[in-house]
């Protein structure tokens, strides 16, 4: 196999498995990369199996027949790197890598050249086939540099290391419950985690005080009840994930008061948290 960047009719069982494991949206959200954001990185990290640099050895433009999904003004590369570090993952891993990469068309509307340059890509292993990987996104591959790969260390650290954050998944439960003063309350919001036991998110609310929230990565109330700090795991984990209102079926009391009352603690822990600031498309 010659690979250039010429068109290159792509038969191989590579395309095949990339197309099943990514489906036909894989280069639908692709644009022009922008520098990621802190969530960007979060994303493309907490989905990724493998988070390696690679230097491009060849590359090969793949037939717009032969790409569905692209988007238009986007080209479909095959790339083969090899892995000059692994910042992540790795196991059963060749020292050469093969993937697709939906990429932008250059000025004058040709695929881009990317052979002998580095990158780090966010990827998944193929199974059976140690050897070929799917990235996580169509723009899960960035230029590499010290800049970037020092920015993904502490954020790997922190969401491979012990006591990692759990992953949510759903809001399950809301109960709000007044006090025996005048203002005073209680929201708890229980949240759903893939891996683990429910967070607990709650709002306390006492007479003369602003109202004051945390979480605890169990369903037990943390004391301290303080909220996370912006730009960590924790942060990305709940301003990321949670919805921007209660669903309906999560509320536990039938009283309109409890559900009002639970319906502003949770825009208000929505508000403090902030937005989640995403420029790329994200992991599929």
């Amino acid at each position: 196999m010659t690979a250039s960047r010429k068109t290159f009719d792509f038969r191989g069982i590579l395309y095949a498995v990339a197309l099943a494991l990514c489906g036909p949206a894989f280069g639908s959200a692709a644009h022009a990369q922008q520098a990621p954001t802190f969530e960007d990185l979060a994303s493309l990290s907490d989905a990724a199996d493998h988070v390696l640099q690679v230097r491009i050895i060849k590359q090969a433009t793949v037939e717009p027949d032969r790409s569905p999904g692209l988007a238009p003004g986007f080209v479909r590369i095959y790339a083969v790197g090899t892995v000059k570090q692994v910042l992540h993952g790795g196991e059963s891993l060749t020292q050469v890598v093969r993937y697709l990469a939906d990429l932008p068309l250059d000025a004058r509307g040709a695929p881009p050249r990317i052979k002998g340059g580095q990158f780090i890509i966010f990827a998944r292993a193929v199974p059976g086939t140690p050897g070929e990987v799917v990235l996580v996104a169509p723009d899960a591959q960035l230029p590499a540099s010290e800049e970037l790969k020092a920015r993904l260390a502490p954020l790997l650290a922190e969401i491979y290391g012990p006591g990692a954050p759990p992953r949510l998944t759903r809001i399950s439960n809301v109960l709000s419950v007044a006090g025996n003063l005048a203002g005073e309350s209680e929201t708890q919001i229980f949240i759903d985690t893939r891996d683990s036991g429910p967070v607990l998110v709650s709002v306390v609310r006492r007479p003369g005080r602003p109202p004051a929230w945390g979480f605890s990565w169990s369903e037990l109330v943390d004391q301290a009840n303080v909220p996370p700090l912006p730009g960590s795991i924790a942060w990305y984990r709940l301003a990321c994930t949670l919805p921007q209102g209660i669903p309906p079926a999560a509320h536990r009391s039938a009283n309109p008061e409890d559900r009002r009352r639970a319906t502003l603690d949770y825009a208000f822990v929505i508000e403090s948290l902030g937005p989640c600031h995403r420029t790329q498309p994200g992991a599929r």
